[in-house]
């Protein structure tokens, strides 16, 4: 017989909770980072590791040193850890993806107060940082064991790779790039399963790679190969998402998802920078508060202001 339980307001409960849905982050992430140890070797396999012990390290201390209460177990370090390191090249220096990792905790989320409080995505802010700091390091991406080159340092990965490679080799990760942005058809298994699960909306998503694709249609550029190529997918579906630097209404979303394909597909044309995703979402993350106040709808009946 079950039991009947008298409590006040609010009855609904909702079953999901911060480290089931980090979980469901990580296993979304499998795939990418399968295909990353697969295509750049053991080099992938390390950083990864070294990204992840060192997010939760890392909020472990911070948490003993502002005598707050640990947060480690919410799985959200694990979850930055693992996407900055999904954004960085299987070249780079372990010591570099050691200070991406501290900033990304200590800098971007643990001084605003700890997770829900940071007002950007820490790993992108995070990997925004690297590419400032070290810019040689960060751009020094090489192909894929199975492509047969070498190695590529250049400008920008898709300027460089894009157009020398079939589609299916972009789809499939057969490319250069960093580790977790090659094989779009793993970042978009992952992505499906997080709609699936309903732990993100696919409004954003699908609004920022088709404002991606349309624009650069527009301008003379190939869709497919803008989308596949660089990390507008890893972007899209696990970045622009975050739940607190991301819009909660319905058309705050897509104002958001449009804003960040524009200036993706801008910046990618015109300006010097390696890519243009990172800088896209960030300066969309900080023009977030002003898109919900914009597109908040306004109760039933409400008076405007100063009228009675």
């Amino acid at each position: 017989m079950s039991k009947l339980f008298v409590s006040s307001s609010p009855h609904l409960r909702a079953t999901s909770s911060t480290r089931r849905i980090m979980l469901d982050v990580i296993i979304s992430l499998l795939p990418a980072s399968a295909a990353s140890v697969v295509f750049f070797g053991w080099r992938a396999l390390m950083l990864i590791g070294v990204c992840v012990f060192t997010c939760v390290f890392t909020e472990y201390i911070c948490r003993i040193v502002m005598k707050r209460s640990q947060t480690i177990g919410d799985l959200s370090a694990a979850v930055t850890g693992l996407i900055l390191a999904l954004n960085l090249p299987s070249t780079l220096n372990p010591l570099i993806a050691i200070f991406g990792s501290v900033a990304a905790i200590v800098v971007v989320k643990q001084m605003f107060g700890g997770i829900g409080m940071n007002f950007v995505n820490p790993a992108m802010a995070a990997r925004i940082i690297l590419m400032v700091s070290f810019p040689t390091a960060m751009t020094n991406w090489v192909n894929t064991q199975f492509a047969g080159v070498d190695a590529v340092s250049s400008a920008t990965p898709m300027a460089a790779e894009a157009g020398t490679y079939s589609y299916m080799e972009l789809l499939f990760g057969n490319h250069g790039g960093s580790m977790g942005e090659t094989c779009a058809v793993a970042l978009i298994l992952g992505g499906i399963y997080l709609v699936a699960r309903r732990v993100i909306s696919p409004v954003i998503p699908v609004v920022y790679i088709g404002t991606t694709a349309v624009l650069s249609f527009v301008l003379g550029q190939n869709p497919v190969q803008q989308v596949l190529s660089g990390g507008l997918l890893l972007g899209a579906v696990f970045m622009a998402t975050d739940y607190t630097t991301s819009p909660i209404t319905k058309w705050g979303k897509v104002v958001y998802a449009v804003g960040c394909g524009v200036m993706t597909v801008l910046i990618r044309t015109y300006a010097e920078l390696p890519e243009g995703v990172s800088f896209s979402i960030l300066l969309m993350n900080i023009l977030t508060p002003l898109i919900e106040s914009i597109t908040t709808p306004k109760p039933f009946g409400a008076s405007k202001e100063g009228k009675k």
